[in-house]
């Protein structure tokens, strides 16, 4: 029996923790021997998405770029991580659609939180105006309304993120 495919979509403001904790849920499957793909939004932007600025439409564009990988490599009985800050609902409804055997993780952390987190800087740039239409600040993030799983990532470390993924892949009879 092929095993079934699923698509996990970490979302939230950046700083969040959406890499680190899907890195760490990667890191737990691949240890059991299950067939893992990591779609890092930054990664993604850089290859699949270079050329696409930060207006909606090219959020929503690169969200749905994401997406069509994400639902190939399911299809396919591959656990498909996917880290992107996706900002806005309807958009990630979509791609949920698409897929189907989907679950989506808010990584929930405060916007002061993420900032004190901003190892690159960007949230620094956007006070200051030199970064447009950035998700927090001048741009809106909008959480999901119902989420299989919140990662609140200022109250419980990363390992209690982790294992709270793991037990709703379980759940869901992913595992």
């Amino acid at each position: 029996m092929s095993r079934r495919g699923v698509t996990v979509w970490f979302t939230g403001l950046s700083g969040a923790g959406k890499t680190t904790l899907s890195q760490g849920v990667a890191q737990q499957l691949r240890a059991w021997g299950l067939p893992v793909e990591v779609l890092d939004g930054d990664v993604v932007r850089q290859y699949l998405s270079k050329g696409l600025g930060y207006s909606k439409v090219d959020r929503d564009e690169n969200v749905r770029r994401i997406g069509f990988v994400a639902k190939l490599l399911t299809r396919q009985g591959v656990i498909v991580l996917v880290s992107a800050i996706s900002p806005y609902r309807q958009t990630r409804q979509e791609v949920r659609q698409q897929i189907g055997n989907f679950i989506e993780v808010f990584v929930d952390a405060p916007l002061a939180v993420c900032e004190s987190r901003d190892v690159k800087g960007l949230y620094r740039k956007a006070r200051a105006g030199l970064i447009q239409n950035f998700t927090g600040i001048d741009d809106p993030y909008e959480p999901p309304e119902n989420p299989e799983v919140i990662c609140k990532t200022a109250e419980q470390s990363i390992a209690e993120s982790v294992q709270q993924v793991m037990q709703c892949l379980q759940d869901k009879g992913y595992l």
